[in-house]
């Protein structure tokens, strides 16, 4: 039996790389494509381009086969110190809607039948996230529409190009809407990192300097679900081999005040800090994962805690911090 040829966009990046080397165990032939390789460990992708899919001859030149998958993931993103500023709104929304038109456009020149989308929780209605402990992200709720970032509006706009090729075009499209996704290997000090990588960060320099603190923005009482990578790509892959379109929710229905987030990394670093509140970003006050559909439509959701993550993602961070 032939591998399966499959393409992973934004394979330099977090999830990307951890793609790559899930898709090899299975036994695929991978080609990623991203603007850098993987930062933090060689890619396992048995071709890797550098290459910008803003540009649409990239695009072209990366799809010169028809792949069985399309995993599109690359995008310009980051976590709240990124996305909430305002400053990188136009960068966000030019890049990103770039890459998906121009991906779009040659997969289907290709004949490229199947690829797969990665949305965003961002996508959600903030006046449905103004209650941190009961938030609403059922998929059915994020009409009518008012995401809280312009991140949100181009993945929003971006699911309905997808859909849109899906319906004119007849290309098996898949799109799911990530909720915190963390995990090692990923961003935890350039700006663009989530909570989980910050605080895992900010525990472990706190230690390592003898300080009896650690600053969080906000009041610490905003509300988030975290899914671990492993369960991320689990999802994404059932997903994708599934016959079912989509959007769906993919993320923990394991929430936590950002307070609680932190008080769990310091019980697994051994060591008890204060917690200094001060003025940053937060984004919404709530958001976690409502995991009936896919669980209804895929009989799979994730189910690992919130703490077993954590503890390999603070000791490879930690690891990062003392060289």
């Amino acid at each position: 039996m032939a591998k399966k040829r499959i393409l992973v966009c934004g394979a330099g990046g977090f999830i990307g790389s951890h793609f790559a080397k899930r898709l090899k165990k299975e036994g695929c032939w991978v080609r990623g494509v991203d603007l850098k390789y993987p930062e933090f460990s060689e890619t396992e992708a048995d071709d890797f381009v550098i290459g910008d899919l803003r540009d649409p001859y990239v695009c072209r030149s990366v799809v010169d086969t028809k792949f069985d998958e399309v995993y599109q993931l690359a995008a310009d993103m980051g976590g709240a110190g990124y996305v909430f500023t305002g400053e990188n709104d136009a960068n966000i929304m030019h890049n990103s809607a770039l890459i998906n038109l121009n991906m779009l456009e040659a997969c289907y020149r290709r004949n490229v039948k199947r690829i797969f989308y990665s949305s965003s929780a961002c996508i959600y209605p903030k006046y449905n996230q103004e209650d941190p402990q009961n938030p609403n992200c059922a998929e059915e709720s994020a009409y009518p529409a008012m995401p809280d970032s312009d991140y949100g509006w181009e993945k929003l706009f971006s699911e309905h190009l997808y859909l849109a090729f899906h319906r004119n075009y007849g290309m098996e499209v898949r799109i799911a809407r990530y909720h915190n996704i963390f995990g090692p290997e990923g961003s935890w000090n350039d700006g663009r990192e989530k909570a989980p990588a910050a605080l895992c960060r900010k525990v472990a320099v706190a230690i390592l300097n003898g300080e009896d603190y650690i600053e969080i923005w906000g009041d610490g009482k905003q509300t988030r679900s975290f899914l671990y990578i492993d369960e991320c790509i689990e999802g994404t892959l059932r997903l994708m081999r599934s016959d079912w379109t989509g959007p769906v929710n993919i993320g923990s229905e394991e929430m936590v005040t950002i307070d609680q987030l932190a008080n769990m990394i310091m019980d697994i670093a051994g060591k008890k800090l204060k917690i200094k509140h001060v003025p940053g970003p937060q984004g919404v006050r709530g958001r976690k994962s409502d995991n009936r559909l896919i669980y209804n439509k895929l009989g799979w959701k994730p189910t690992q805690p919130l703490r077993v993550g954590l503890e390999k993602t603070y000791r490879w961070i930690e690891e990062q911090v003392k060289r």
